[in-house]
């Protein structure tokens, strides 16, 4: 697989484990994570303090730092499932250790929160799944089109693509380059740190939950400001949901994103389904991606063999 290293491709009978490394979460939908991916033929562990609490969190920043570092130490391990997000995984960043991990690379998967896990697995040169977790995974069905989208990449079948109707925001272009981001929230807090999304050969996935539109404004303006903007390959823009238009900002908050970026010249896609929704498609952070654009359609595929 062409971008970051790849993990292995899942088979029936591999251990998968479930960890909790942010906000606490009912041990139910855990139970329901569970079983789905029984189903799938995999050896479910769940993890010591995957349905605990304390605080807001699932356990104290030793117990979530030991249940994740564990999963990625462990040689049979092939894929750690992230239950939720919320808050907690920026605790853990400077503490992780790759060494055992580089020897056996495994898949992680999650959004939200979880984009603070990608960006350091990306800084160690390692593809991660921004995709769903506990609550779509005990939920919704097992022939929901995500889940099974997510089976079949998981276990090397289908290598997803998306075609997605055109959307008036929609900026035309063509791009390579290597998908990275998630949360914008969560990567924005990690400007300037080791963990830094880097702009050289990036394709950037934005998606955010619960925030006003001007402080979404204000976190664009960061990353046009520090030299992210600018440099990018071209940008994915997920869902923005659980907030309402105001007019703070003057405009509607793809308008502002659109107005924001169209100096750049690289293709935009707007409305693409990743982030806090139902219909939020597994993709490959660390990967390498072509993102096409026109009058009728946006595109994003992955390059083999790049």
């Amino acid at each position: 697989m062409n971008g970051l290293d790849c993990p292995n491709f899942l088979k029936e009978g591999d251990k998968v484990v479930i960890i909790s490394p942010s906000s606490k979460i009912d041990k139910n939908l855990i139970k329901g994570e569970k079983k789905s991916l029984e189903s799938w033929g995999l050896k479910v562990v769940v993890s010591a303090h995957a349905g605990g609490h304390f605080c807001s969190y699932s356990g104290t920043i030793e117990e979530r730092l030991n249940d994740l570092q564990n999963a990625m130490d462990d040689p049979s391990v092939r894929a750690i499932f992230c239950s939720r997000g919320g808050y907690g995984a920026i605790h853990l960043l400077e503490f992780l250790q790759f060494e055992k991990f580089n020897q056996s690379p495994k898949w992680l998967l999650g959004f939200s929160d979880i984009t603070a896990l990608h960006s350091l697995f990306q800084l160690h040169g390692h593809i991660s799944l921004h995709s769903q977790m506990a609550r779509h995974l005990s939920v919704e069905p097992l022939d929901d089109s995500c889940t099974t989208t997510l089976h079949d990449l998981l276990f090397g079948i289908k290598i997803p693509s998306f075609i997605l109707p055109h959307e008036k925001e929609n900026i035309n272009g063509t791009a390579a380059g290597i998908l990275r981001g998630g949360n914008l929230s969560v990567f924005y807090g990690l400007t300037g740190t080791p963990y830094d999304i880097p702009a050289e050969d990036t394709i950037l996935l934005i998606e955010d939950v619960g925030e006003r539109p001007y402080h979404i404004e204000r976190m664009m303006y960061n990353l046009k400001l520090n030299g992210l903007l600018p440099r990018i390959k071209g940008l994915v823009i997920g869902q923005f949901t659980e907030y309402k238009e105001d007019n703070a900002i003057g405009k509607t908050v793809y308008e502002m994103i659109h107005d924001m970026v169209a100096p750049y010249g690289y293709p935009v896609c707007f409305n693409f389904p990743a982030g806090h929704i139902t219909n939020n498609v597994p993709l490959m952070l660390g990967s390498y991606q072509q993102l096409t654009v026109d009058n009728s359609e946006a595109r994003l595929e992955p390059i083999i063999n790049k």
